[in-house]
């Protein structure tokens, strides 16, 4: 029987995510590391009675957040006020990726009646580990990424463990920062817990459960339409592949297969991707990850619906094979899993571009990881720089230039100069890194720091310089990017893709540029007037105007002869890939 009538509904997903969002800005406004503050590195989420997530939003990298916490409290024994704690990957089955991410869980009771659970997960920049960060590529051992805390209960019956606490803010370099972070996050999961008591009072337990149930079905229901409607019956398989793993290995290719059976029931299988890596670029995928991700995808354009876990049981079975790069042995290291992930959302955009011949989007780029380091007037400095990237071509669109990952954002330039030994010299678009097409790749990003302390050591995390973004559709590969110092001088060199411990001193310059996305449809199929728009605009330039678009400005007899010379269309363009499975 239907106890919330779908008025009701719509009020009550409509106060959900409400809530949802005022969770986020107390966390916003009151953490004190730039990662969460500037960059927004958090998210938060509503689950129903039983641990459900029932609404959520755009962050789709994490699996079953409140199972590893009923694995060790069992529900019947959770008391209002209680609060949970965890970062553990390995212990939480990928629930979180890697051990930067705290996760706080609170259950939510109307009287004596659990109505739900609310949670706020944030990225803390500094939690012990090899290097400051936690996040070096020189890692090779889950234990050098830094402290890891399972699933316990940090609040009960209003006593928070402080002890428990004290030990984790003295593994980190900047434990004021961590204890700031701490009270913040635990803030913003009682506000929601707040916010969620006020909602259950207004229209019954029971009410609240129903419409919890409802979003969850009627999620899982729209997602399962949309892959009949997306994938044949039988198996659609797609491949991709990072660079390296920091340590002299690789390639690495993720390989995919999704079977339809006659039955509607949807398989994935990632037991072919290779095997895991030494450095820290394994992907410890909960098996809720790839329903979460292609949910975000098919979810675009529905407005009223909400991702929660309707994304995975919309996926019948997910098969991983332990020892991959997908589902590692610990302690394997997990601290750069971000590359592997961005590659895990191509791939599985480049299956629903198998089976919907060429109607999805192209790849993007991997967002780009810059940590510097130092000591600057007495004091130690952790600057971690998220770096933006072009994302991928759509059927109907160019793709979206300068794009960090989601929500989050790229560090606004005073906040870093006024906070950092810096000074940001350019900031702009990566001219030609978006992919060739019809629709224009997205194209990355510029930034060049000049180095104001005495001495200084950075990190540096880019992928896809090999392999680049895939175009879809006679669309190119996107660009790669590239981290240099002191460009154009006599000591100019290019470092590393990934790399760790480069030792920088005042006056050096670092030029970050970033890849972008692969484009959709024939080049030569481009409107003039966007690629000269294009040319006036700072994304592409004259040579590359006429190189891949057959287009020259201001002279229409050579850019008609240009276009005259078509060149094949294929469905996927690839460059450097080595393992042509599609």
């Amino acid at each position: 029987m239907t106890l919330c009538d779908p008025v009701s509904l719509e009020i009550i997903r409509g106060a959900a995510r409400a809530a949802q969002a005022e969770m986020e800005a107390l966390l916003e406004r009151t953490a004190m590391s730039a990662f969460i503050r500037e960059k927004k590195d958090f998210y938060t989420a509503l689950f129903d009675a039983s641990g459900a997530m029932a609404v959520g939003s755009d962050l789709p990298i994490f699996g079953d957040i409140v199972g590893p916490v009923t694995a060790r409290y069992p529900l019947e024994g959770m008391q209002a006020g209680d609060l949970y704690w965890y970062n553990d990957c390995y212990g939480s089955r990928g629930a979180v990726s890697h051990s930067n991410d705290q996760v706080f869980l609170a259950p939510i009771f109307l009287g004596t009646v659990r109505v739900g659970f609310v949670m706020g997960w944030a990225h803390f920049s500094d939690i012990g580990g090899l290097r400051p960060g936690s996040l070096s590529p020189d890692a090779t051992d889950h234990f050098q990424e830094g402290i890891i805390i399972p699933p316990v209960r940090l609040v009960r019956g209003g006593e928070t463990n402080e002890d428990l606490l004290r030990a984790f803010w003295r593994n980190s370099r900047f434990p004021v920062q961590s204890q700031g972070d701490t009270s913040a996050l635990m803030a913003a999961v009682r506000l929601g817990e707040k916010r969620v008591e006020e909602i259950a009072a207004r229209f019954g337990a029971d009410v609240l459960a129903d419409a919890f149930a409802q979003l969850l079905s009627r999620t899982e229901t729209l997602i399962r339409a949309k892959l009949r409607a997306a994938f044949p019956i039988g198996t659609t398989r797609f491949a991709d592949t990072i660079d390296a793993d920091g340590h002299g290995n690789g390639p690495f290719t993720l390989r995919l297969a999704l079977t339809r059976t006659p039955e509607d029931r949807f398989i994935l299988d990632a037991t072919e991707t290779d095997d895991q890596a030494i450095g820290p670029v394994n992907l410890l995928m909960h098996p809720d990850v790839p329903g979460m991700a292609l949910g975000l995808y098919f979810l675009q354009g529905e407005a009223g619906q909400v991702l929660n876990a309707g994304g995975p049981r919309a996926i019948d079975e997910v098969r991983l094979r332990e020892g991959s790069l997908l589902w590692p042995r610990s302690p394997a290291p997990l601290g750069l899993r971000g590359i592997t992930m961005m590659r895990l959302l191509a791939v599985l955009h480049g299956l629903v571009a198998v089976a919907r011949h060429g109607e999805a989007p192209a790849a993007h780029s991997a967002y780009v990881i810059m940590a510097l380091r130092g000591e600057h007037e007495g004091k130690r400095f952790l600057m971690t720089d998220g770096v933006a990237v072009g994302y991928g071509a759509r059927p109907f669109a160019d793709g979206v230039d300068a794009v960090y990952f989601v929500a989050q954002e790229n560090y606004p330039v005073e906040f870093m100069e006024l906070a950092y030994p810096v000074r940001l010299l350019a900031y702009g678009i990566h001219r030609d890194s978006g992919g060739a097409g019809q629709h224009r790749g997205g194209c990355g990003v510029v930034r060049e720091y000049e180095v104001m302390a005495d001495t200084a050591q950075v990190a540096i995390r880019i992928d896809s310089v090999v392999n680049p973004p895939w175009g879809v559709a006679g669309g190119m590969c996107g660009g790669s990017g590239r981290a240099v110092v002191n460009p154009g001088r006599a000591d100019e060199r290019v470092l590393p893709p990934l790399s760790d411990g480069t030792v920088l001193k005042r006056g050096d310059v670092l030029r970050l540029e970033t890849g972008g996305g692969g484009g959709w449809g024939p080049p030569f199929d481009r409107p003039e007037e966007l690629v000269r728009a294009d040319i006036l605009g700072g994304f592409i330039t004259a040579e590359a105007a006429a190189r891949d678009y057959g287009v020259v400005l201001d002279d229409p007899a050579a850019t008609a002869r240009l276009r005259a010379d078509r060149a094949p269309t294929k469905l996927f363009h690839r460059r450097g890939y080595v393992d042509e499975v599609a």
